[in-house]
């Protein structure tokens, strides 16, 4: 979720002149009439460019959530349900335009069914854990425009086969524009992950546009799209259309809820959730 107010937090200041934030660290805080308008990386595939203030920490999560996969051309007749408890991704605030987060899954249970042969396979246990750093750009604290890099490693943390299998990473680059009254992101990453076959590597580009717009005070509704392309042989694009609602309770509590649509035979069909964000 990008928040358009976050776009006019650094005029706060008598007779409208910014603040001088740079001085302010983990180790000392960004006073809270200093702090930027709250803006997720979530829920939707489209990251935010405004990172957590210095010293301040965010917690973005899933309660829960499911993804459901039906028969199609691209999986055969196989069906699949993954269900996670609690995916989260932690952040602090380390300097005024940087900030570190950790993504993880602490359980997840899959159920998949070849209906052709009758078998039914179970697997459950933790996740994968991605280290990342968004760094601002510009734009973080006022300006019509901002934009950050998000690189981050994928760690084989998983149990019971649930992750990747490897080591992978990327960088993700996330922008958006000061279109009053809306909200307006885009993104585009690149990624280096292993391959569904064989212990090789392949390039992955993900793009995406988010649009939001508030509907009634504090409840806001957005759409995405997103597309991701990858080099590796005969693998298929994967488009989602992406819809959710968000209610802002106070300045450091949103909740929100959705689901990820699958448009291409690649993307999984279903992938309803409910979660939140929480700032201190």
């Amino acid at each position: 979720m990008i928040c358009t107010a976050a776009f006019d937090a650094g005029a706060q200041e008598t007779n409208g002149v910014p603040p001088d934030k740079s001085g302010y660290n983990l180790f000392s805080p960004t006073p809270d009439k200093y702090m930027r308008e709250i803006s997720p990386d979530r829920p939707d595939k489209t990251d935010s460019p405004f990172t957590v203030d210095a010293g301040h920490f965010q917690l973005e999560m899933d309660f829960a959530n499911l993804t459901y996969d039906a028969p199609n051309s691209e999986r055969g007749n196989v069906t699949s349900e993954d269900y996670q408890i609690a995916p989260m991704n932690l952040k602090v605030g380390v300097l005024n335009n940087m900030d570190v987060q950790l993504v993880l899954a602490p359980w997840q249970w899959e159920r998949t069914q070849d209906k052709t042969t009758g078998t039914v396979e179970y697997q459950s246990g933790f996740g994968d854990i991605t280290p990342r750093v968004k760094v601002n750009l510009i734009g973080n604290d006022g300006g019509f425009f901002a934009l950050a890099l998000i690189p981050y490693v994928t760690l084989p943390t998983a149990q019971d086969h649930l992750g990747a299998g490897g080591v992978e990473g990327g960088v993700g680059i996330p922008y958006a524009f000061d279109v009053p009254n809306w909200d307006v992101g885009f993104q585009t990453t690149v990624s280096c992950d292993r391959d569904d076959v064989g212990d090789g590597y392949h390039a992955e580009i993900d793009n995406s546009v988010s649009i939001g717009h508030a509907v009634i005070g504090p409840l806001e509704y957005h759409v995405e799209f997103f597309s991701s392309v990858s080099t590796e042989q005969n693998s298929d694009w994967i488009g989602t259309f992406d819809t959710w609602f968000t209610y802002q309770v106070n300045k450091n509590l949103v909740f929100d809820g959705g689901v990820y649509i699958g448009v291409t035979a690649a993307a999984d069909d279903w992938h309803p959730w409910v979660g939140m964000t929480w700032r201190y």
